[in-house]
């Protein structure tokens, strides 16, 4: 019984641990741009911190990956940890992190991936997330589209199926038929993921087919209006409104 007592109790106890370790994080980063740049942080807890991510037209959770997405894409580790705590308190799950960096590896390349694990052991092992919360190396994928991966797969091909047939060949292979498919991140998420991440590093031409997927896969309108927002902040100004005259095409081809 005494066991099952000090069990439940150090269960009790992992969120205040989770907070507290997010909180940590926190105070550092304030501590160490108040010692640069008071304006920066006076910025960072009232405009950013307090108004951005309380801005209703994003869930939390929301921010939380389209932040992970654009750090994680730009290999920006010094505030990871922060934000991956934060991301678990907002409801992303381990397993949704984990398919996060997988994601990224191919969209941002394996370099970043590859930094953003090591980040990522250190508030797992901290969190005690073990590898029964994450996803399996192979699972049964989703559904696939089968009709539309063809005409994606075809187009393709004749575009550049001359040019580089590697790179069509692992398109369709390792991107479309397998990494989009895996389950323990939601088609929704995952393309938040892939446009947060196109527009951190400035690929405009990439957007428009990933904004509509996106928005096919339930982003609505607002939403993506407010992860142009979000990101601002967190990938500047200029990559933002480069990749504004592409979201305006998008929302003003499709359907309303």
């Amino acid at each position: 019984m005494n066991n099952m007592r000090f069990l439940a109790a150090a269960i009790a106890t992992l969120p205040l641990m989770a907070s507290a370790a997010a909180q940590a994080e926190k105070t550092k980063m304030q501590e160490d741009i108040h010692v640069v740049a008071p304006a920066l942080e006076k910025y960072t807890q009232e405009r950013l911190l307090g108004e951005v991510w309380k801005r209703p037209g994003l869930s939390a959770r929301d921010r939380s990956i389209v932040t992970l997405a654009a750090l994680i894409a730009r290999n920006q580790t010094i505030e990871m940890a922060f934000y991956l705590n934060r991301a678990l308190d907002d409801g992303v799950k381990p397993a949704e992190i984990s398919e996060i960096i997988t994601h990224l590896a191919f969209y941002s390349g394996w370099a970043n991936a590859m930094s953003a694990a090591a980040v990522t052991k250190d508030v797992f092992a901290a969190r005690e997330i073990g590898a029964e919360q994450l996803p399996a190396a192979s699972p049964e994928l989703l559904p696939l589209d089968e009709a539309a991966e063809a005409q994606r797969a075809a187009r393709v091909e004749q575009q550049f199926g001359a040019v580089a047939p590697g790179v069509v060949q692992y398109t369709t292979d390792a991107l479309f038929r397998d990494l989009w498919l895996r389950p323990d991140l939601a088609p929704r998420d995952r393309s938040l993921v892939t446009v947060s991440a196109l527009i951190a590093t400035g690929q405009v031409a990439q957007i428009s087919y990933h904004l509509n997927r996106a928005m096919d896969n339930g982003l609505t309108q607002a939403q993506a209006a407010e992860v142009l927002t979000h990101l601002a902040f967190y990938v500047g100004w200029p990559n933002v409104f480069s990749a504004l005259p592409v979201a305006k095409e998008v929302f003003e081809k499709r359907p309303h």
